[in-house]
């Protein structure tokens, strides 16, 4: 049995934006050498998200809206977190996009639905973050 651990680190210059982190996934993959086993991807900041959909720009601008709609960035006062801070609102986004997703890997690559890809989700941008890749199997 193998392991292997990587970093990615982020860097999003919007508040809020959606990154297509497959490829690097993938060469994590290539790097491990595993063949069969499951890869978990991800964020380690309570302000951003690992998450599983469609590369498709109209669902991510929907994304962006209904996030928007559910935990509105402002008004900033209208959150308790927010004192000396502004980003009680990512704080939620993160928790509805979730933390992390785990695939299988399949004769080396991702064992993939037709048109999932991996996404990094960012809801308090502008600084550098970092995403855990972790790779178990054989």
């Amino acid at each position: 049995m193998k392991s292997f651990r990587k970093e990615l680190w982020m860097n999003v210059p919007a508040r809020m934006d959606f990154v297509n982190i497959t490829p690097e996934v993938q060469k994590a993959i290539d790097e491990s050498q595993v063949q069969e086993g499951i890869v978990l991807v991800n964020a380690m900041h309570i302000t951003a998200s690992v998450f599983i959909n469609d590369d498709e720009s109209g669902l991510h601008h929907d994304y962006k809206l209904w996030l928007e709609r559910l935990a509105p960035h402002e008004p900033v006062s209208s959150y308790r977190h927010n004192v000396g801070e502004d980003n009680a609102d990512a704080h939620m986004k993160r928790q509805i996009m979730g933390r992390e997703v785990v695939v299988a890997i399949t004769d080396g690559k991702l064992d993939f639905g037709t048109w999932e890809r991996i996404f990094y989700g960012e809801f308090d941008g502008r600084r550098k973050k970092r995403v855990l890749i972790k790779i178990i199997g054989e």
